[in-house]
């Protein structure tokens, strides 16, 4: 199968780093083709089998070769190609820090007496359309150049099931809700089977406690509501650039509901992704 890749975004976000890792990889990469010669070049490249990866570089001053790589390859589309649109993304103070570091002039600076802020802000507005549409978006406002590398590896090398890592986990509230958690449920509305008991002194890992939770139809009504959610929300972050995940589920001391909907989650996830894990971090205290 031939792949035929566009690659652009913001100036400064690491299009040349991306560029040169595409190279080791064994991708044919033409920086800044002019428009005209897309079509021609992609026809040329079908029929040549010695270049089966393809990546046309491109950025804002490539004016309408968006639109005549869209058109030259809208026919391609099929069982024999795959063809993408990878973006890179980078907030504004991050891309101001790497110019004044680098020392380099943005491609619009002179449009805007100098002002590499305002030349961002107008880049960002006529790149928007190609954004939408960006089969994968990378946000390397964060990023090392490595880091950006094992991104680009995990969309060009693996599939999606690679590419998310979630880690879900439970906690108590009274012990303080985890910091770097990026979604936070708390499941104190559900039965408490520490008022039950002969469940008080076990965990949501044992049967007992986990099949008592979920006897109510709450419980499983809001585990189906959180499946449905997250199963949504999940390709949209790894389109976004997002390769982790932290979900948190939370009662009152972390030992019997958290833990039971957690591992439920947990269970759930490892079906449709390769990277999950779970711990329960209260549940050994009391």
């Amino acid at each position: 199968m031939k792949e035929i890749i566009l690659l652009t975004g913001i100036s400064g976000a690491g299009k040349s780093t991306a560029m040169s890792f595409m190279e080791d990889n064994g991708y044919y990469c033409i920086d800044n083709m002019p428009t005209e010669l897309i079509s021609t070049f992609i026809e040329i490249m079908e029929k040549n089998e010695a270049y089966n990866k393809i990546a046309i570089v491109a950025d804002v001053r490539s004016k309408g070769v968006f639109q005549a790589f869209t058109d030259a390859v809208e026919n391609l589309k099929g069982e024999e190609y795959k063809v993408s649109i990878i973006f890179l993304d980078i907030k504004n103070h991050v891309a101001l820090q790497r110019y004044k570091l680098t020392r380099r002039k943005h491609p619009f600076a002179d449009k805007f007496s100098g002002s590499i802020e305002d030349a961002l802000n107008y880049e960002k507005e006529v790149l928007s359309p190609v954004r939408q549409s960006a089969d994968y978006i990378i946000d390397t406002s964060d990023l090392s150049a490595q880091q950006l590398r094992n991104r680009l590896t995990q969309i060009l090398i693996g599939d999606d099931k690679k590419v998310m890592n979630i880690h879900v986990m439970s906690f108590g509230f009274k012990h303080g809700i985890p910091t770097d958690a990026d979604f936070v449920l708390d499941v104190r509305c559900l039965p408490n089977p520490y008022w039950v008991e002969e469940l008080r002194a076990k965990t949501g890992l044992d049967k007992e406690v986990y099949d008592y939770v979920f006897s109510f139809s709450d419980a499983e009504k809001l585990l189906k509501k959180l499946k449905g959610l997250l199963d949504f929300l999940c390709p949209l972050y790894v389109k976004e650039g997002k390769s982790q995940l932290v979900i948190a589920i939370g009662c009152t001391g972390g030992n019997h509901r958290s833990v039971a909907i957690a591992e439920a989650l947990a269970e759930h996830f490892k079906d449709k992704w390769e990277n999950v894990t779970v711990n329960h971090r209260d549940i050994d205290r009391r």
